[in-house]
């Protein structure tokens, strides 16, 4: 009779497939910004009225806020590849990505917050 073994959860597993979501949700959102920004607006046209006017739409804000996150999480995971070429003890690798993740933490929520603000002076 077999037992059922609890699996460990593996965290470099997890990050692996992140970094792939991460990246096939990147595609439609970077495209579409560009599409959207360069193309049909057009760089000449962005200016700080542009901006308050988009992001007066939640809808918008929420774009802007997962377009953030997803290629910040990406780049930093992508960080997080690398530095483990170099870090080489169990303590340092785990000291390194609980400092990553506050880093991209941290960063996110700013930008979160400042396009969330940068809707509503007043919260300026």
């Amino acid at each position: 009779m077999k037992t059922a073994t609890k699996r460990k959860s593996n965290f470099e597993a997890t990050a692996w497939k992140w970094m792939r979501y991460s990246g096939f949700l990147l595609i439609p959102l970077v495209w579409i910004h560009v599409l959207i920004q360069d193309v049909i607006v057009g760089v000449h046209a962005i200016d700080i009225d542009y901006v308050a006017l988009r992001w007066a739409s939640i809808g918008w804000q929420t774009y802007d806020i997962l377009l953030l996150a997803f290629a910040f999480a990406h780049g930093m995971n992508g960080l997080r590849q690398v530095a483990m070429d170099f870090v080489h003890t169990e303590r340092g690798r785990k000291a390194t990505n609980i400092g990553i993740f506050i880093l991209w933490l941290v960063v996110s929520l700013i930008g979160a917050i400042a396009i969330i603000a940068g809707a509503r002076p007043e919260l300026a």
